[in-house]
């Protein structure tokens, strides 16, 4: 007796699992467009949307030897990556923010009054740093930074694709604070 829900587990789950180049195109094909769904209702936003999913299949794709077909469906596995990976890119967005944030109100604070001897020092230190970046890294922060620019008018001025410049500006965020965390913690001689 059928009950006209197509059979779940066709054999995709397994040939996933066991590491089949053809089941991960398969799973793209037909998982794709529900977490691009479900991640533009989390992220509110195209291109994170679309940096999402490129992300969850990459993960799902690294990680396929912890997929148990036994214990869940590829779809119900895929949506948990995506669960994840929407989560972490929206706690770093905010943390991008507040650290933007925080760079104009430092700027502001700056403009009122004469120079600030700890913003130059800061500022100094955070060149530094961005120098040790590397390309592109560099260049992007730098503008983002010191040009003030979006992140549409960076793609543009460095023919990068937007999603790109959103990926290198976050990795760079983390880097930098990793750094600057690190030679906060250092003891002054």
């Amino acid at each position: 007796m059928s009950s006209g829900v197509p059979e779940l587990d066709d054999g995709l789950d397994r040939a996933f699992a066991a590491g089949e180049e053809a089941a991960l195109a398969e799973a793209y094909r037909r998982f794709a467009p529900l977490v691009r769904t479900m991640s533009l209702r989390r992220l509110i936003d195209t291109d994170a949307a679309d940096d999402a999913v490129q992300e969850v299949f990459i993960r799902a794709w690294r990680y396929r030897e912890t997929y148990s077909p036994e214990r869940s469906t590829l779809a119900a596995w895929l949506i948990g990556i995506a669960r994840n990976v929407s989560a972490t890119m929206t706690s770093s967005r905010l943390r991008e923010e507040d650290v933007l944030e925080g760079a104009a109100a430092a700027g502001e604070r700056a403009g009122s009054g004469g120079p600030d001897p700890e913003g130059v020092a800061d500022k100094v230190v955070l060149d530094a740093e961005l120098t040790r970046l590397g390309e592109p890294q560099h260049s992007i922060l730098r503008l983002a930074f010191h040009e003030d620019l979006t992140h549409q008018q960076i793609s543009e001025q460095l023919s990068l694709p937007l999603g790109t410049v959103k990926s290198h500006i976050r990795r760079g965020l983390m880097q930098l604070r990793q750094r600057l965390e690190v030679s906060d913690a250092a003891p002054a001689r």
